[in-house]
């Protein structure tokens, strides 16, 4: 039987590992964010004696005279227009209940699914009856859902990306990531439910899987996900065999590469 065996190595501040440009305002519950009274009283924050204190551990935000305080560790509290990537976890009466990653199940109702095609018309008890058949509990399929903090999801114009390595993801403000094979031929006439059943690949399991990876060493350095940094921490790590990546010695690496490629980038 084969047998790896790894001697501790000495970690470097975190301080030297994210850099100047990269530190924030960090504080915990009772750390006072400011005593000037003219500053509004935002999410995670209170008022103690004449200053405003932070009741949660995070990083400090400030919008004009707003200050409120972004949880490095939360449920995912969804906004208007967020993109959310979910899981069915029930099949009920016209609608399924799904996992989200919130406090709560959220509900999708039958009536607010788009139906084979793209067809335009009132559900009826036959689109009830069927609706095993569009998904039901655990439903997966062609591809890898990996699960982070919302926190360290990037919001941008777009969440859905086609990366030239093969893949696509969503990326999910609620902390759901969706990685899957780049489909050969999209349909973008009239749009609807498609499930897709063909086999996947080797090949597409593989970048699959290296990005499932690079994903995990991205947020165990708690670096932002979006598509830049996901496609350069994946460029980095094609030196290394997939199941390689998830060593601390090596995710470090190629984390760091990542890193400074994006400072790079943003001069």
């Amino acid at each position: 039987m084969a047998m790896e065996m790894r001697l501790p190595a000495a970690r470097k501040p975190l301080s030297e590992r994210l850099g100047r440009d990269t530190k924030k305002h960090l504080v915990v519950p009772g750390d006072t964010i400011t005593t000037d009274t003219g500053f509004m009283r935002g999410h995670g924050t209170y008022m103690g004696e004449e200053k405003l204190i932070a009741s949660v551990a995070g990083s400090v935000e400030r919008v004009n005279k707003l200050i409120c305080v972004k949880a490095l560790k939360t449920r995912y509290i969804g906004e208007v227009g967020d993109i959310v990537v979910g899981r069915i976890t029930e099949v009920q009466q016209k609608r399924w209940k799904v996992e989200t990653n919130s406090r709560l199940d959220s509900v999708l109702l039958l009536s607010s699914m788009n139906l084979p095609g793209g067809e335009l018309r009132r559900r009826s008890a036959e689109d009830e009856l069927a609706m095993r058949g569009f998904l039901q509990e655990g439903d997966l399929i062609s591809g890898v859902l990996v699960q982070v903090s919302p926190s360290l999801v990037k919001r941008q114009k777009t969440h859905f990306h086609d990366l030239p390595c093969g893949a696509s993801v969503i990326l999910g403000n609620n902390g759901f990531i969706w990685i899957y094979p780049t489909p050969e031929h999209k349909e973008e006439e009239a749009g609807g439910f498609i499930a897709n059943l063909e086999p996947v690949s080797l090949a597409d399991r593989e970048v699959i899987s290296r990005l499932r990876n690079c994903v995990i060493s991205l947020v165990t350095q708690r670096m932002m996900l979006y598509d830049t940094s996901i496609l350069y921490c994946y460029e980095a790590s094609l030196p290394h065999q997939i199941k390689d990546i998830l060593k601390p010695e090596i995710m470090e690496e190629i984390v760091m590469e990542t890193r400074q490629r994006l400072l790079e980038q943003e001069g």
